[in-house]
């Protein structure tokens, strides 16, 4: 046991520091794509590969030279970029041309998340083995520096992609450093010389990609004007291909847009198809608008409506589903994937343009006779959900729709249940975890994200392809067909996919205490005297548009699915707004009938680069020495006495000692005290009779209390004086410390 026990002791500890470093970075990279894998599926062959590309650094690790081991990377990036692409389904390999391959890679690099990559979790498999492999290849070799790096690469994509959170950005980043600290320290003894070149490196990156905020290659993403709120810019950006849902928000009554349409509608402005648990992506990749857009496959109504931007705005209103598009914002827009139409630049006020819908009419008959012959292509994009569904909440939507025969009855089964056991609230506290797990079973009231998103993923639990959707209702009615559409009016709603119908809409959000709380808002506003809160042609008294069933919401059909939507509908959450909606402000606290604007404080995402960045500067500035003088020059400000007066005259002399070598030069090796300051008189340094007189009493003191028979405490006290006084009479002591 004693015997062991040496044994142990004798284990160096660098080989064991640094392997516990590149575990840490390790999973920092690996976990993100972990989370991708979740969401879209295959966990099991994600686990796989990353076990075996293990097993293949362990068994060539001792064995296969590095140039070898470099090509077995490369190698496996190609398999798995093979594999990836021989996933996607054809519509998408027709896109991938080079320049779009390049504009793809080039935004990956630059905030465009994977979960918005089709075939994401094929993605997130074939890109796993090679840094993996490389990493603990290097590792086995010792060569921990260079592995550290090969996982930093790794990281760094996850980073710049925006799905690596903050806290598994600085465990990766202190897993980096580690394991350089503990390599430099087992070659060379000690030091630390590439510890902060490396850390400094790497904050660099972090704080660089948290500060982009155009997404090239993302269609252009139009960017809105900062309205006098962080957070309403930020949800602008974060809205356009991703959401995310919050907790509180608030609304804003001030007019985005009007519209003269022939009837009421809702106006579509985005499609999501993937949930990620806490939000909502839009996959795939946008295409220029050329004039068509393909209708939905069964009987519909034509409505064409003319759109005017009365305010700044970065979306595309129009009812579902467009079919053309005409005006100057045509040769400015792209079409998504999911049918959608969206602009590349922002619509100034009075840009308009006018757009053809075909709104589907189909019977609530015909609804329920279109079966379940879904094509392949709406069941692989629209039946997703993450592996960590609970079984809570499919057992629940299956009690609640499982009595029920046709997806139609079964979408209004949950529909009607969402209304009637939720309450409607603009104030609730942050999701943590699933949004429908909690909304069914944590919460008692929500607002139109969580409505939508629970029934979105209770129907996908049944085998119903379903879609989140975002935009506004039909807004306030001015006229015989004039619409005005406000902030308060954006939403978020459903929609449902039926054989031979196409995508039909659901909302299941209770109209009538929706309406209630937004129409206070606006009767408050308008009598605060709030601007752009009406048109010089719209009636400040006029009564919104209704939902044609008293307030309450009512399920799609013939006569209800193109002619009676909810007006003024409560808006999407502010860092999730519908496709760019600026109006509205996220807050921490519940909303108050006067407050003003609340400020948000900082998120996790946005303290952890912070601090990250820190790092990167102290690293920075150790690395130029700057760290190591400013904390002498801050130590030298004042002396603690101590009860021999020989300690505090070399003390003393020691605080001059650290001035004279910043503001002149070292003493040499082997040049004594008395041979330095003489040297600085004679160069012509110390040329100021009070300073040089005070230099030299210091001096003699010194030598007296090293050399000599010692100092009285006298003179000690004139020791520590002289040297207060040097170094509050110098230049100023922190402006420079080069």
């Amino acid at each position: 046991m004693t015997e062991l026990s040496g044994s142990l002791r004798r284990v160096p500890a660098e080989p064991a520091l640094a392997v516990l470093g590149l575990l840490a970075l390790t999973w920092s990279y690996a976990s993100v794509l972990w989370h991708v894998t979740d969401v879209v599926g295959g966990r099991t062959a994600f686990v796989g590969v990353v076990i075996a590309s293990l097993a293949l650094a362990a068994l060539v690790g001792r064995y296969v030279d590095v140039r070898v081991a470099f090509v077995l990377t490369i190698g496996l990036l190609i398999l798995g970029s093979v594999a990836y692409l021989a996933t996607l389904p054809r519509s998408q390999l027709e896109l991938l041309t080079a320049e779009r391959i390049l504009q793809d890679t080039i935004a990956l690099f630059t905030g465009l998340s994977v979960l918005r990559l089709v075939g994401a979790g094929t993605w997130a498999i074939a890109v796993v083995p090679g840094p993996v492999f490389l990493s603990w290849y290097l590792a086995i070799r010792r060569r921990y520096v260079a592995a550290a790096a090969a996982g930093s690469v790794a990281l760094g994509l996850v980073v710049l992609t925006g799905d690596a959170s903050g806290t598994t950005t600085i465990v990766g980043v202190a897993g980096a450093t580690t394991a350089v600290a503990a390599d430099t320290f087992d070659r060379h003894g000690a030091g630390t010389t590439q510890v902060d070149v490396l850390t400094a490196l790497v904050a660099a990156m972090v704080v660089f990609s948290a500060t982009l905020s155009v997404v090239p290659g993302a269609a252009g993403s139009p960017i809105l004007p900062n309205r006098g709120s962080p957070t309403v810019e930020g949800s602008i950006v974060d809205a356009q291909d991703r959401v995310e849902i919050v907790g509180s928000i608030r609304l804003s009554p001030k007019v985005r847009f009007t519209v003269e349409s022939p009837q009421s509608d809702y106006w579509r402005t985005a499609v999501y198809d993937r949930y990620t648990s806490d939000g909502w992506v839009r996959t795939g990749n946008t295409r220029p608008y050329d004039g068509q857009l393909r209708g939905p496959p069964g009987p519909t109504d034509r409505l064409e409506q003319t759109v005017t931007a009365e305010d700044e705005v970065a979306v595309l209103p129009a009812a579902a589903a467009p079919v053309r598009l005409d005006g100057e914002v045509t040769d400015r827009t792209v079409v998504t994937p999911q049918g959608t139409i969206k602009p590349t630049t922002t619509l100034e006020a009075g840009d308009t343009y006018t757009v053809t819908s075909r709104v589907p009419n189909a019977t609530s008959d015909r609804l329920r006779a279109a079966g379940t012959d879904y094509p392949s292509q709406v069941t692989e994009q629209y039946l997703q959900l993450p592996d960590s569904t609970t079984d809570r909440v499919r057992e629940r939507a299956a009690s609640v729709a499982g009595d029920e025969i046709t997806p139609y009855d079964k979408a209004v089964a949950i529909e009607e249940y969402l209304e009637s056991e939720k309450e409607y609230s603009l104030s609730v506290p942050a999701p943590s975890g699933d949004i429908a797990d909690q909304f069914l079973f944590e919460m008692d009231a929500g607002y139109c994200t969580y409505y939508a998103t629970t029934m979105v993923v209770m129907l996908r639990s049944q085998g119903i392809p379903a879609r989140f959707v975002t935009g506004y209702t039909a807004g306030e009615q001015v006229g015989n067909d004039s619409y005005v559409v406000r902030g308060l009016d954006s939403h978020a709603w459903v929609e449902v996919y039926f054989p031979d119908v196409g995508w039909v809409r659901f909302d299941p959000t209770p109209g009538g205490p929706r309406q209630t709380a937004e129409s206070a808002r606006l009767t408050e506003a308008r009598q605060s005297g709030e601007e752009n809160v009406d048109l010089t042609t719209s009636n400040a008294t006029a009564a919104p548009v209704p939902d044609g069933n008293s307030g309450t919401e009512i399920s799609p059909s013939p006569t209800t699915e193109s002619s009676s939507p909810a007006s003024n509908q409560t808006a999407v959450n502010g860092t999730l707004g519908p496709a760019g909606n600026p109006e509205m402000e996220v807050v921490t606290s519940t909303p108050t009938e006067d407050s003003g604007p609340l400020p948000g404080l900082p998120s996790w995402r946005a303290l952890s680069v912070g601090f990250v960045g820190l790092l990167g500067i102290a690293a920075g500035a150790h690395r130029t020495g700057k760290l190591t003088r400013m904390r002498q020059l801050l130590a030298i400000q004042g002396q603690r006495r101590s009860e021999d007066p020989d300690i505090d005259v070399i003390r003393a002399h020691r605080r001059l000692s650290v001035l004279l070598e910043h503001e002149y030069r070292a003493r040499d090796p082997g040049e004594t005290p008395r041979a330095y300051h003489q040297s600085l008189v004679d160069a012509g340094l110390l040329v100021e009779d009070s300073r040089r007189r005070d230099a030299r009493r210091l001096l003699e003191l010194y030598e007296r209390a090293q050399y000599g028979p010692g100092v009285a405490p006298v003179e000690a006290d004139e020791a520590v004086t002289t040297a207060d006084r040097l170094v509050r009479s110098a230049t100023p002591i922190l402006r420079r410390f080069s």
